[in-house]
């Protein structure tokens, strides 16, 4: 059976046909890289703001089935950028350690990673992570987090994902 994806683009611009969505291609394209096991993916562009991006996330989570929702915008300091919060509003467990992460490997390209609120958490069986919306910072992100991502997905009863080692080695124990 395929995982279910959905990708998530949070941007007013973009939801309005102002502005073309990089960051929704942008994953994509890592994911279609990376994966080798069968994906079900889904793309979705929705405005800023706290109720619409909760409103995507519940629904990818409780209604779609998707077993990892990753979301790419909307986690800066403008006053519009409301994804952590939309996030904190629907997850029933935080995950801090992807946020650290990405921020750690975000600073080495670009001081300004200290201002990025990037996150991930779960509800029910679906992981969702919050990435930036610059595409290059998108791939620095994923390319940082995604090891974790499968195991993590099999711990909590998720789709299986397989990854390409020479893209990206998924970490699982050894038994």
């Amino acid at each position: 059976m395929s995982a279910r994806v959905a990708i998530l683009t949070v941007s007013d611009r973009a939801a309005a046909g102002i502005y073309e969505d990089k960051g929704g291609p942008a994953i994509e394209a890592w994911l279609r890289a990376a994966i080798t096991s069968d994906l079900d993916i889904h793309r979705q562009i929705v405005p800023d703001g706290r109720d619409s991006v909760a409103d995507a996330f519940r629904h990818w989570a409780d209604v779609a089935g998707a077993d990892l929702i990753l979301a790419t915008g909307g986690t800066g300091p403008s006053p519009r950028d409301m994804t952590p919060e939309a996030m904190a509003d629907v997850v029933e467990r935080d995950f801090p350690g992807f946020g650290e992460l990405m921020r750690a490997v975000s600073l080495r390209e670009v001081p300004t990673a200290i201002l990025s609120r990037q996150g991930a958490g779960t509800r029910g069986r679906c992981l969702i992570i919050t990435l930036p919306g610059k595409p290059s910072a998108i791939a620095t992100c994923l390319d940082a987090v995604f090891p974790a991502v499968p195991y993590c997905l099999d711990l909590m009863g998720a789709g299986r994902i397989e990854t390409d080692p020479a893209i990206c080695k998924a970490f699982r124990p050894a038994k």
